[in-house]
């Protein structure tokens, strides 16, 4: 399948867990992918694995929280690839658990900045060239964005706020031909869960909470950002998609 074949395509949090699984998805499927990351090595390594399979990616150092780094980053994947049709913001941290007593303002606006401050950036940076192409944006919310208990006070209040932005920008673009959409993922086997409170028993919370008794895999998110973002999905905008193994069912 060719879904994406010539498309030019964005992923920010490229370099591991849910943004290097898309990545790769992507690629697989014809786009010529940015890889959008802070952290060099991972990123590069990303790319390396795209390029191994005859894929087609190139690596950006970026940081989402900041303003001129995504910036230049759009400008510098247009540039490349002369055009943009997909741009997948997906980089985010999470807080530890953190309760609102023990956050921190530096935790606070760290959090804040990245999960959320860094989806609107890269929207508003991205919507004048997709609305050339009639493309579309994805983020990466969290079952926390939509009730409490599965993250900390930072990172449940960042998420919540992907989903205004989802629903509030597909509404503005609509009328341009851009469609919005977002995932908002359970329990992922990534690297983020090393961030998960000491002494908490991640397995036995998961399976307690998890209808489907077990985490998620990288590609089992990447797969409906995907659906998001081709023509299968052509008349949907505006949506979070919950692949969550059940957990917001209960």
């Amino acid at each position: 399948m060719q879904r994406f074949k010539g498309k030019a395509v964005i992923v920010t949090g490229g370099g591991s867990g849910i943004g290097r699984a898309t990545s790769l998805a992507f690629a697989s499927e014809g786009a010529n992918v940015i890889v959008a990351d802070i952290g060099e090595k991972s990123g590069l390594e990303t790319v390396a694995i795209i390029l191994q399979f005859g894929g087609s990616a190139q690596f950006i150092a970026t940081d989402v929280s900041k303003v001129d780094s995504v910036n230049a980053m759009v400008d510098a994947s247009v540039a490349a690839l002369g055009k943009l049709d997909v741009y997948f913001s997906n980089a985010g941290i999470i807080d530890g658990f953190a309760p609102c007593e023990q956050t921190s303002d530096e935790l606070w606006h760290r959090i804040i900045n990245i999960n959320l401050a860094g989806c609107f950036y890269g929207a508003r940076a991205a919507l004048p060239h997709l609305a050339k192409t009639k493309g579309n944006i994805v983020m990466t919310s969290s079952i926390a964005g939509l009730g409490a208990m599965a993250g900390g006070t930072a990172y449940t209040a960042s998420k919540y706020g992907v989903v205004g932005l989802i629903n509030q920008i597909a509404c503005e673009c609509a009328a341009q031909g851009v469609r919005v959409n977002g995932v908002a993922p359970g329990p992922v086997a990534t690297n983020m869960l090393a961030d998960a409170p000491e002494g908490l028993d991640v397995e036995a919370w998961i399976k307690a909470v998890t209808p489907m008794g077990r985490f998620g895999k990288p590609e089992e998110i990447a797969l409906p950002v995907l659906f998001l973002a081709s023509d299968d999905a052509s008349f949907i905008t505006g949506t979070l998609l919950r692949v969550d193994g059940g957990w917001r069912s209960k």
